[in-house]
């Protein structure tokens, strides 16, 4: 009688979502709860998918994002509807700059209620569109284990990124028997593992990974490139065989670094402009040829360079017209540039000119960046915290501690001193340059890999975007110590030629300052967590110490000279 009447029991539409999730492989969930989507967060929770519920649908957006980097499976955005869905549109957005996958899900208003003003009525798939790969309604409570594989499996087919799943609350309140509910999603779950996605097969993929390995064993002067897509796809270690077998220089992309070790001796990290400049020919694996690498063309890089793109996706290959393109997922692609090679090996010696040449420039440029690193510079420059910080990132050893950037100066200074030497340890604004990703990166970090410490170091500009989630990180007492650079504003603070000080406005404070020496770390300290003030070399270095050993949520308000930086870090021509 009691197996009966639990195969008779009713469960609504929040439960049939929450049991599809967590049938679906789903483990955490992001979000902002309220109507129609609070029954929802629970009811994923009772079925094995934990909630982490932000303060913010942007940082909950961004955190989804970086999950599914970090792990590679979809991450889960909850939102309410209207203006909770409109916030969550740029952490869709995010992650479909940066292919990553995220399944963003909403509640709307009732059906029945469209286009009479119902509670934040809006037009959610029109609105999602333009940032999502799959935009799709459950119209009834049936729909929704279907549509929930489908748009997890989209989120991870071809280039990954953001898809969208919309309920309406009446879908929310339909109600099943459990059983009608097992039924569909079991027959969600056979449908999806039937259709079950093949990577793309280029025609002429075995053609072409010979002549890849022709044209690197040609070169005079090769180097490889990697960006997030190879951290990503796990390709690390076909990567490093590929530099330890052929000896060919390497140049990682910001959050490609650690795919092959920071400290690797053909790392060309430190001589990045004569790596890309005088290339004859470049394997770029899992990065794209955008801002980021200058576009592929001169005059950062030789008009003659021979590309070799390595891309999941066809349209990227079509759109960038390398002399040879390769389709296929980043490691697999490797794999059979190894495989290819082996056959016919090469290795170019330390005494190569070509090496020769790019280790020499990369240790002339570490011996000076080192010997300004060396000075302990009070009032604090960037420099000389950035080097404490590295310092003690180091003797965490391994795991090591996973490091999320974000600033102008802060995230630019910092992605030349901090070293990664693991892969998927770096964390920053992305392709798309998106501040404010810091803490919603830092929670989703935490909990995707819980063994590894987390530690933020950004601009006081960048915190300020999240800053309220400190209190989401001591509710979860998660092991987080956020290091802000206060320097007083964006860039510095004020800036302005006594020729911009006119106008009936001008005793207002300049756009790029705030208020002088926030005590950041007093905001740590009102929800509980531990603040520390450091403005010398001993207090940051104490702070350190004490806060990597708590493991415990922490905000470090580091001062700095509000002169030391410069507007936009390294993109001034773009402002």
């Amino acid at each position: 009688m009691a197996a009966e009447t639990a195969l008779t029991a009713k469960v609504d539409g929040s439960a049939v979502a929450g049991l599809a999730l967590a049938a679906a492989g789903s483990r955490h969930m992001f979000g902002v709860v309220g109507i129609p989507v609070t029954s929802l967060a629970s009811r994923a929770a009772a079925a094995g998918v934990r909630f982490l519920a932000f303060r913010n649908e942007q940082s909950a957006g961004y955190a989804a994002a970086a999950y599914g980097f970090l792990t590679g499976t979809p991450g889960l955005l909850l939102t309410v509807s209207g203006p909770g869905c409109v916030h969550g549109l740029a952490g869709l957005s995010h992650a479909t700059a940066n292919a990553w996958p995220l399944l963003m899900v909403s509640g709307s208003c009732a059906q029945p209620d469209v286009g009479r003003g119902d509670f934040q009525e809006l037009d959610q798939i029109a609105a999602t569109k333009p940032f999502a790969k799959l935009a799709v309604k459950a119209t009834a409570i049936a729909d929704i284990p279907r549509l929930v594989f489908q748009a997890l499996a989209a989120t991870v087919s071809g280039r990954p990124g953001g898809c969208y799943l919309d309920i309406p609350s009446d879908v929310l309140h339909q109600t099943l028997t459990q059983s009608e509910a097992d039924a569909l999603i079991a027959a969600a779950a056979a449908d999806s593992a039937a259709s079950g996605y093949a990577p793309p097969k280029h025609k002429s993929l075995d053609e072409g990974i010979v002549k890849a390995a022709e044209l690197l064993h040609r070169a005079e002067r090769p180097l490889v490139v990697f960006g997030k897509g190879a951290a990503y796809a796990r390709a690390e270690e076909t990567i490093q065989k590929l530099v330890d077998t052929t000896g060919i220089p390497f140049l990682p992309t910001p959050m490609g670094k650690g795919v092959v070790p920071d400290a690797h001796p053909l790392s060309a990290t430190a001589a990045r402009s004569l790596a890309i400049g005088q290339c004859d020919v470049a394997l770029i694996v899992g990065a794209r040829l955008n801002w980021l690498l200058h576009f592929g063309e001169p005059p950062k890089w030789s008009k003659d360079v021979k590309f070799i793109l390595v891309d999941v996706d066809e349209d990227e290959i079509e759109l960038r017209k390398p002399h040879l393109g390769l389709v296929g997922d980043a490691k697999r692609v490797v794999e059979l540039i190894n495989r290819e090679i082996k056959d016919q090996p090469f290795c170019l010696a330390r005494s190569h000119p070509w090496v020769d040449a790019i280790t020499k420039k990369s240790k002339d440029n570490v011996i000076k960046m080192e010997a300004q690193l060396a000075k302990d510079v009070v009032p604090f420059n960037f420099m000389t915290p950035l080097r404490i910080i590295r310092d003690a990132i180091l003797a965490e050893g391994s795991p090591a501690p996973i490091v999320v950037s974000e600033g102008a100066n802060t995230m630019d200074v910092g992605r030349a001193v901090l070293v990664q030497n693991e892969p998927r340890t770096r964390l920053d604004a992305g392709t798309w340059g998106t501040m404010g990703v810091g803490l919603g990166y830092c929670i989703a970090a935490a909990v995707a890999e819980p063994k590894r410490l987390v530690v933020a170091v950004e601009g006081d500009s960048g915190f300020g975007f999240s800053a309220m989630e400190v209190e989401t990180l001591v509710r979860y007492q998660l092991p987080v110590v956020v290091i802000v650079f206060n320097n007083n504003g964006v860039y510095g603070g004020d800036r302005r030629s006594p020729e911009e000080l006119t106008g009936p406005h001008k005793d207002d404070p300049a756009p790029t300052s705030f208020v002088p020496a926030a005590g950041y770390h007093k905001m740590m300290e009102a929800f509980g967590g531990k603040g520390y003030l450091a403005e010398t070399p001993d207090e940051l270095k104490s702070a350190l110490s004490e806060s990597f050993s708590a493991r415990k949520p922490a905000v470090i308000n580091v001062i700095i000279d509000p002169y030391a930086g410069a507007e936009s870090g390294r993109m001034q021509h773009k402002n």
